[in-house]
This record gives structure tokens, sequence and C-alpha cells, in this order.
């Protein structure tokens, strides 16, 4: 499927959604409310099957932070990027993790790292750091570790 096609998919099932095609893949900016439903379509749909959600990260603006979902079909070897925008002070979107197995290890990776919240995500709990790290998200900019002077 070409990017033209998808885009026009993703504009019919969500009218508000923004693209950047400046890249290899089409990405598409969706509001955090928008995520799962855009993502139930992207992965079921007969056109898209988005099978495979192969990364999944945050990257934090300073104002703001964006989730970036690299999604793929397996069937169809096409991707798209989908892009949510959160608010620095309160990071929350639905977990996809219900969607792609994959998911569920990023989310927690996220979740300890930059502080996102994923509402309905089965077992968001620290996946790498250790006990007392909670809450601390050492990868958001606002990060400061006086032991070890790190301050970004």
């Amino acid at each position: 499927m070409q990017q033209a096609e998808l885009k026009d998919i993703i504009t019919e099932w969500l009218p508000g959604a923004t693209f950047d095609e400046n890249g290899q893949w089409l990405n598409v900016n969706v509001e955090p409310k928008d995520l799962h439903l855009l993502a139930v379509k992207l992965r079921n749909h007969e056109h898209t099957q988005f099978d495979y959600c192969f990364c999944l990260t945050c990257v934090d603006w300073k104002t703001h932070l964006t989730m970036v979902y690299h999604l793929d079909s397996t069937k169809f070897r096409h991707q798209v990027v989908v892009k949510v925008k959160l608010d620095a002070a309160k990071p929350e979107v639905e977990t996809v993790s219900d969607l792609w197995k994959t998911a569920d290890f990023h989310e927690r990776e996220v979740y300890e790292m930059f502080g996102v919240h994923f509402i309905n995500h089965p077992d968001l709990r620290l996946l790498i750091l250790p006990d007392g790290w909670e809450g601390k998200n050492p990868l958001r900019k606002n990060f400061e570790d006086p032991i070890n002077m790190i301050k970004l």
C-alpha cells in the first residue's frame, strides 16, 4: 500500500489526524484519546493489518512528551509511525499492549524511564531499574542525580 492510500484510509477513520510525509514512513499525529481506536483499526482492518509493533518509545521535548509507535504489516510489508503528544505534567495514554504483546515491555520501559502512565496496562511496574527508582524517570530532561552529578 502506498503512503497516499494509507493516509486516505486513516483520514476516513480519524479526520482530525495530521500527517508528516517527509521521511521514509508515513507519520500520523493523533490525540491521546484517539490512539487506541486508531490502533485497533490499523491492526484489524483488512487493508492495513498492522500486526507488529516493532518499536515504541518516548521523546522528551521539555514542554511536552511524544509517544512514538512504529508499526509494520508482515502481510502487506507496509509501515506507519503513530505519534501522540502528551502533557509533560501528567503524561498518560491508553495501553496498546492488548493489541501487540511486544508493547507490554516497551510500555513498562517508557513508564519507568519517562513516567508515562499507560491506562489499563495489565502490569505497569519497573522493568529495569531497581526498587527505589519509582517516579525518578531518568530519561526525562529534568532528571537530576546529585550522587553521580547528572543534570540535563
